[in-house]
């Protein structure tokens, strides 16, 4: 038996060859930032370029990983190269638009890791930019191109499940690691932007304009242990334009119990199926016709663990984003080539925006709040709005 190179039942990884007209990626910020940098191997229109972050230990870890980039602590010297054509920002949420309107100045197209930004002044601030600069951004909406909901999203194009009349989706996660990491996260953001921002953007995703918000928040036990600024526990329902509802639920301070829920969940209930994607599991669950008709529908579940597990976690920790940021990364850059629409590009990642700020408005002032009041004070036009 000759040696193993990958793990059995997994599909090994085999980098494709590189599109002559692939775009070069430099990250911003290496913590999270790196498994871009690590994933951007499993592109064929984009590559990795630079790195760049303040603090040297993670710059010499991935230079060790990914050698031969370009790598610096000043993101000056990384937007004056020009074999930078996207930069990918992956920094804290409050520093979003000063970093976005600096990469778009320079001429460059940006990736920004959801929350595209956690305030009001910010939303403008990048809004003008763009405007001002003519240059295109993506949300990193990484939950979107994960395998399960890339393929109930695909179901639902094709009109599997009809029009979809409920949709509720949830982010729980217990966070205490995550403020050891980051200490920023408890004083300087808001969960409806680190957390719900998965939910919410689910949810506009297959609702569409969202019209009206009302929400509910609380803080944890584990929150208040950190003394977090503001609540870590929400409970978010929309009515959307086309009158649909939906609702988002997110915990971070949760117990968690991974055999029954998973750590994101969406629920499609629409006029002619259900279905159910997951993650941390690769679980993607629908309603299939039965043999007479749809009133004897069949249940069928794909699990696409040992498929993907290589692909999307490197066979690591269920966790890792390595999948997602690609098809993500791929799927901007092809936009960009081919002169065509990505999704969710500026316009669409604000208007998530304005249901999060309608969101957080709502749980402290006990009302439900107009989401286009809040898309008015961005600068955001009804005519601009995105399905």
């Amino acid at each position: 038996m000759g040696f193993i190179e990958h793990i059995p039942g997994t599909v090994p990884l085999v980098p494709p060859t590189r599109d002559a007209r692939a775009l070069g990626v430099g990250v911003l910020g290496l913590h999270e930032g790196r498994t871009l940098l690590l994933a951007l191997c499993r592109c064929s229109r984009a590559y990795a370029a630079a790195g760049c972050d303040t603090n040297q230990d993670k710059v010499d870890a991935c230079a060790r990983e990914a050698p031969g980039l370009f790598y610096t602590s000043r993101f000056e010297d990384m937007l004056l190269r020009p074999d930078v054509r996207v930069v990918a920002i992956y920094t804290p949420d409050a520093d979003h638009g000063a970093h976005i309107e600096q990469a778009f100045e320079a001429g460059k197209d940006v990736i920004c890791t959801k929350p595209l930004v956690n305030s009001v002044p910010d939303a403008r601030r990048v809004l003008a930019a763009a405007r001002r600069t003519g240059r295109r951004l993506l949300v990193g909406q990484s939950t979107r191109f994960f395998e399960p909901f890339r393929r109930q999203r695909a179901a639902f194009e094709r009109g599997a499940f009809g029009r979809v009349e409920l949709a509720d989706a949830h982010y729980i996660h217990r966070m205490d690691w995550y403020y050891r990491k980051s200490p920023w996260a408890a004083r300087a953001t808001d969960w409806i932007f680190l957390g719900l921002s998965h939910p919410l953007d689910l949810l506009r995703w297959y609702l569409g304009p969202i019209r009206a918000v009302h929400a509910a928040a609380t803080r944890s036990a584990l929150g208040a242990g950190f003394d977090i600024s503001g609540p870590d526990l929400y409970a978010v329902t929309v009515i959307a334009e086309s009158g649909a509802i939906g609702r988002a639920m997110g915990h971070y301070g949760v117990h968690e119990l991974p055999t029954a829920r998973n750590c994101i969940e969406l629920m499609l209930y629409g006029s002619g199926g259900s279905s159910l994607a997951q993650y941390h599991d690769m679980r993607f669950v629908y309603t299939a016709p039965g043999p007479a008709d749809r009133s004897m529908s069949t249940e069928v579940t794909e699990d696409h663990l040992y498929a993907g597990r290589q692909y999307y976690f490197n066979s690591e920790v269920h966790g890792m984003h390595y999948g997602e940021f690609a098809n993500y990364a791929e799927h901007f850059a092809s936009a960009i080539i081919d002169g065509s629409r990505a999704s969710p590009e500026l316009e669409e990642g604000l208007e998530v925006f304005a249901v999060m700020e309608s969101a957080r408005r709502s749980a402290r002032e006990g009302r439900s709040i107009d989401v286009r009041s809040v898309a008015d004070e961005i600068g955001l036009s009804a005519a601009g709005a995105t399905r």
